[in-house]
């Protein structure tokens, strides 16, 4: 079946969509109808994509104001960049956790922050930013992404209360563990990578990992006109693990 052309007209960023869900969200978005322009390290070949390190503040501002020029305007950002973290709270330096801050909390706040005055002037925009199961779960080996990822489900609360009346929706995607390339190079490192991936499907309660395309469809909604009544939620995409207690089989 053919997407429905819900997205006629809009212009689109979403930063780390070069591969994984980043690259599933902006290929769901082209297939709605919207113009959609990647910010990634290391962009793919399409027509509209640019060298974005939304570590740097400096490269942010050119890259959204490369894009935007591009587009023509601004209705929609996907705060998607980041990168992962293993361990408990003792297992990384400083200097990590200013690293992994650096991308997944701050980089949003500064492509939100280089995209607001455009998304002001399109009068029907919307940001969403992809969380993780992470920020309302507890899981194990995972203290660094889990303390960025839980910032970044309170900074969605926020920004959906400052900007709402200025025509700005904002909300996030809460995937599950998702079959992505970081994590099939986290389960190639294990020591049994098939037992590996069987404790990750198995702590989902639907038995397997989620995919980038569940996660696409999800922004895809929020996104859309048939949303418009929904700001500062955090959808869950994660098979049931937030929110089911099933008994065990």
């Amino acid at each position: 079946m053919s997407a429905p052309a819900s997205h006629d007209g809009v212009r689109a960023i979403v930063t780390g969509g070069a591969s994984g869900i980043g690259a599933a969200i902006a290929e769901a978005l082209r297939e709605r109808g919207a113009t959609v322009a990647v910010l990634d390290l290391r962009p793919d070949d399409a027509e509209l994509s640019f060298v974005c390190d939304v570590s740097s503040d400096e490269s942010v501002r050119a890259a959204v104001g490369a894009a935007v020029e591009r587009l023509g305007g601004l209705e929609v950002v996907v705060n998607n960049a980041g990168i992962g973290a293993q361990g408990t709270v003792e297992d990384n330096t400083d200097d990590e956790w200013r690293r992994v801050y650096e991308v997944n909390v701050l980089g949003a706040v500064r492509v939100s922050r280089a995209a607001l005055p455009h998304l002001r002037a399109s009068g029907n925009a919307s940001i969403v930013n992809t969380c993780s199961i992470a920020a309302t779960a507890g899981l194990p080996q995972r203290a660094l992404y889990s303390a960025t990822k839980g910032a970044i489900a309170a900074l969605t609360r926020a920004m959906a209360a400052d900007h709402l009346r200025e025509g700005v929706r904002v909300n996030a995607v809460n995937p599950g563990t998702a079959d992505t390339p970081w994590v099939g190079r986290l389960l190639s490192s294990a020591p049994d990578p098939a037992a590996e991936r069987a404790a990750l499907e198995a702590r989902q309660p639907h038995g397997r990992l989620v995919a980038a395309e569940e996660v696409a469809e999800a922004v895809c909604y929020l996104t859309s006109p048939a949303a418009r009544s929904t700001t500062g939620v955090d959808l869950a995409v994660d098979g049931g693990m937030q929110a089911l207690r099933l008994r065990p089989t």
